[in-house]
C-alpha cells in the first residue's frame, strides 16, 4: 500500500512523496538573464512522467504560477485532464512574470494580487480550485504576510482553496503566522539530510502543520546525475540563495558532506536519492518531501519510497552520528 501523510491540520490524504513542478516549467529569466528555471525541457515527456508518478502511487503535485512564468501550472493542468479528482494541487503567489518572455518581473504582496494570481492559476491549471495555496515570498515581513489572512479566508469560504501555507525558511515568521491563520496548514521549506531546520519543524509540530520539503535532493546533488548544467539552467549560474553548485559544479564542501553520509543511506541497497527521501521520512511524521523530475526515470527512482518507506533507524541513527559534528557547528542548520 501506498505510503501517505496527512497535510497539516486541514486533515488532507496525500502521498507521503510529492512531486515538485519547478523543473517542468522550463526557462526563466531575472535580470542580467540570470536563469531562474531549469533550462528547456521536454513537455511530452512531462506529461508523460506526471501520469507515471499518479501510476506509482503519487497523489500530490506542487507548482507556482511564476515557474517557467505560467508554464509549469499549464503542462501540469494537461497532463491531470481528467485525473483532477484522483490528486492535491499545491500552487504559489508573490513572484511576478511575464508569460510571453519568461522574464521575472519582482513581488507583489498585496491581498488584490493574491486573488488576480489564484484566477490565473486556475485557469492554466484547468480546475475551478486549488487544494493548497501558499504564500512564495520567502523574506516577506510577517505583518504583511498577516495583512492577506482574511483574503485568504475568503478563498476558503469561496470554495477556490481548500486550504493555504507559507514557503518560508524563517521559523519565527512561521511562528508568527500559523497561530493567526485558522486555515493554515503547511510551511514549504528548505529540508535535507545535508541541512536540517529543526526549528522549523518545532513550528510545525507546535501548531499541527505540514513541513513540505523542498530541494529534498538539493536540487540534484543527492542524486547520481551527471548531466551537464546549462546556460539557462539557475544551477550552472547560481544565486546567492542556491549554495549547492559553484560555477555549475557540485560545490566542494557539500560534496564531501555527501561522501560522509553515503554508505548509510544506501546500506539497505537503496539509491542515494531513495535515501535522502527515506531520511525525510524518518526525520518526522510531518515531512512531505517534493523532489523535482524532468523524466519518467526520475518518477520511477523517486516513488519507490513509497513502498520502501522511512530510513531504517539504525541507518538513520548513522547519518546523524557522521553529520553531528557539522551540524553543531551551525553550518547545517538551513534557518
Amino acid at each position: 500500500m501506498t505510503m501517505t501523510r496527512k497535510l497539516g491540520r486541514s486533515g488532507i490524504e496525500v502521498s507521503a512523496i510529492g512531486m515538485g513542478c519547478w523543473a517542468i516549467g522550463g526557462p526563466l529569466w531575472g535580470d542580467d538573464r540570470q536563469p531562474l528555471g531549469w533550462g528547456e525541457v521536454d513537455d511530452e515527456e512531462s506529461v508523460r512522467a506526471v501520469h507515471a508518478s499518479i501510476a506509482h502511487g503519487v497523489t500530490f503535485f506542487d507548482t507556482a504560477s511564476n515557474y517557467g512564468a505560467g508554464h509549469s501550472e499549464r503542462v501540469l493542468g494537461r497532463a491531470l485532464t481528467g485525473r483532477r479528482d484522483q490528486v492535491v494541487i499545491a500552487t504559489k503567489f508573490g513572484h511576478t512574470s511575464a508569460e510571453a518572455t519568461r522574464r521575472a518581473t519582482g513581488e507583489d504582496h498585496r491581498p488584490e494580487y493574491a486573488v488576480a494570481s489564484l484566477e490565473a492559476s486556475l485557469r492554466r491549471l484547468g480546475t475551478d480550485y486549488v487544494d493548497l495555496l501558499q504564500l512564495h515570498l520567502n523574506d516577506l515581513d510577517p505583518t504583511l504576510a498577516l495583512d492577506l489572512v482574511d483574503t485568504l479566508e475568503g478563498m476558503v469560504t469561496q470554495g477556490k482553496i481548500r486550504a493555504y501555507g507559507w514557503s518560508t525558511d524563517h521559523p519565527a515568521s512561521a511562528g508568527v503566522f500559523a497561530p493567526a491563520a485558522p486555515h493554515c496548514t503547511a510551511i514549504q521549506h528548505d529540508q535535507s539530510v545535508l541541512r536540517d531546520n529543526a526549528d522549523m519543524l518545532a513550528v510545525c509540530d507546535k501548531y499541527d502543520l505540514a513541513s513540505i520539503n523542498r530541494g529534498p535532493l538539493a536540487m540534484g546533488l543527492l542524486t547520481a546525475a551527471t548531466r551537464s548544467l546549462g546556460d539557462d539552467d539557475v544551477r550552472g549560474r547560481a544565486p546567492e540563495w542556491l549554495p549547492w553548485f559553484t560555477d555549475g559544479q557540485p560545490a566542494p564542501e557539500w560534496s564531501r558532506r555527501i561522501d560522509r553520509v553515503r554508505a548509510a543511506l544506501t546500506a539497505d541497497g537503496r539509491t542515494l536519492a531513495q535515501g535522502a527521501l527515506g531520511w525525510l521520512l524518518a526525520r518526522s511524521p510531518r515531512t512531505v518531501p517534493i523532489p523535482g523530475f524532468r523524466t519518467v526515470a526520475q518518477v520511477e527512482e523517486n516513488t519507490r519510497v513509497l513502498t520502501l518507506g522511512p530510513l531504517p533507524a539504525d541507518a538513520y541513527a548513522e547519518v546523524e552520528r557522521e553529520l553531528s559534528e557539522l551540524r553543531s557547528g551551525g553550518v547545517d542548520t538551513g534557518a
